[in-house]
């Protein structure tokens, strides 16, 4: 495959690769399509991969003692998704990832980052960074949550996700702002007023 057709380039954008550095990562990711409504992972299952999303919709959420969904996250196109917790510590997982959208994914199990990360340095460093962003992000995400009202949240997940309401079902955000669905079409109504 030619260096300048490769999925690598995509999915570690940003990072300038050797065609022979690109020939080791490629057979390391492997290309998995997943239908709306299927679980890439359930709680207490072994986290075995990390992925990559070229298309679809997907989301990992927690749940709880009640039996309440807690969404962490939604993976779009060009962002990643695990049960990190799991993925990173060896444990099993304390997420699910439901598909929400039809999904092509490449995924990329914790040895192959390993032997990458050996061979070719700058990819774990690219990884590292990656890490960092969404360290961030979620701590950004946490003191909004304790700090911003409903819908400054709200507002902040249309930012931050754009035109993903066409794909997600109104609990599901409501899960992941910490509130209901009535007030997330309260909220709705007001900004569409002002």
């Amino acid at each position: 495959m030619k260096a300048n057709n490769s999925i690598i380039q995509l999915l570690l954008k940003g990072l300038s690769l050797s065609k022979s550095e690109i020939e080791i990562t490629e057979p390391l990711f492997q290309k998995v399509f997943y239908e709306k409504g299927a679980l890439l992972l359930r709680t207490n299952d072994i986290v075995n991969y990390q992925y990559y999303t070229l298309e679809g919709c997907l989301r990992s959420f927690y749940l709880d003692k009640y039996g309440k969904e807690h969404t962490l996250q939604f993976a779009i196109r060009d962002w990643w998704i695990s049960d990190y917790t799991g993925f990173f510590s060896d444990s099993k997982a304390i997420l699910n990832i439901e598909v929400i959208e039809d999904a092509i994914l490449y995924r990329i199990s914790k040895e192959n980052k390993e032997r990458l990360y050996s061979k070719i340095p700058k990819i774990e460093s690219f990884f590292r960074k990656k890490l960092e962003n969404a360290f961030a992000a979620f701590q950004k995400r946490i003191l909004a949550n304790i700090s911003q009202t409903a819908t400054e949240r709200y507002l902040n997940f249309i930012n931050t996700y754009p035109d993903i309401e066409k794909s997600v079902k109104n609990y599901h955000i409501a899960s992941y702002l910490g509130i209901t669905t009535e007030s997330l079409s309260r909220i709705r109504k007001e900004i569409s007023m002002s």
